[in-house]
């Protein structure tokens, strides 16, 4: 897929060749193309599959957010977790996540929902599952992208140290049940879902934790503070 007009930063892209030789991605790829060639909509864009990686080159990792499946509705999902493009109404979720920050960090809601400036910062933003089709929730699930960022999150366990993993939600959790925790801190909290923020996500304070750990470790902290104007971001 990589050699397919989709970029890949090149510290993922040497790492992960072996995935993309492999055959479950071969499959997927011809999944891709054939439901592109039925005319379906797929989100995001192609070029967008891996922001995610391209923003937050291994390297620079320092905290991991996992989510799911990418949003599935027009002009939202753009490759990172929670994240929506300029001018997209914030998602219920990342409302909740807004709300948490202010809690912990007294960091007022920003007007948008686009987290590249996260991302730059060594964030690493990554849904489980990499595309979706328009207007189908989930509908891309058990093709391989799971597979995929599986060995993503196991290349950051192996390679990195005093990474901060913040688990929302217990798919996140099972997906990540692997993580080294003598190396690594690993948060768990319910999802900021509006169905379950209040059963312990609000109140979780998981900005201050992963800080204070970066800190203590001798890695520099992420600033929360989200850019007013989306397009200072990078």
């Amino acid at each position: 897929m990589a050699e397919a007009g989709i970029k890949l930063q090149e510290s993922w892209k040497t790492r992960l060749a072996g995935e993309f030789a492999s055959p479950y991605m071969q499959s997927l790829k011809s999944f891709l193309e054939d439901e592109k060639a039925a005319g379906k909509q797929i989100f995001p864009k192609g070029a967008e599959y891996f922001r995610a990686l391209d923003l937050t080159p291994i390297e620079n990792v320092r905290v991991v957010i996992l989510g799911q499946d990418p949003y599935h509705g027009p002009g939202q999902a753009h490759g990172l977790c929670f994240s929506v493009q300029p001018g997209v109404r914030i998602p219920p979720s990342l409302v909740n996540i807004y709300k948490e920050m202010k809690s912990d960090l007294g960091i007022e809601p920003i007007r948008h929902g686009f987290l590249e400036s996260w991302a730059r910062q060594g964030v690493l933003l990554l849904n489980s599952v990499l595309t979706v089709e328009q207007a189908r929730a989930a509908s891309h699930q058990g093709k391989g992208w799971e597979r995929f960022t599986d060995a993503v999150i196991r290349l950051v366990n192996d390679e990195c140290e005093n990474v901060v993993f913040i688990l929302w939600g217990s798919y996140a959790q099972k997906k990540a049940a692997f993580v080294d925790t003598s190396r690594h801190l690993v948060l768990r909290s319910p999802h900021p879902s509006p169905l379950s923020a209040h059963n312990g996500f609000f109140g979780s304070r998981p900005f201050s934790k992963a800080n204070a750990y970066l800190s203590s470790h001798g890695r520099q902290p992420i600033d929360w503070q989200l850019p007013a104007d989306p397009g200072a971001a990078g």
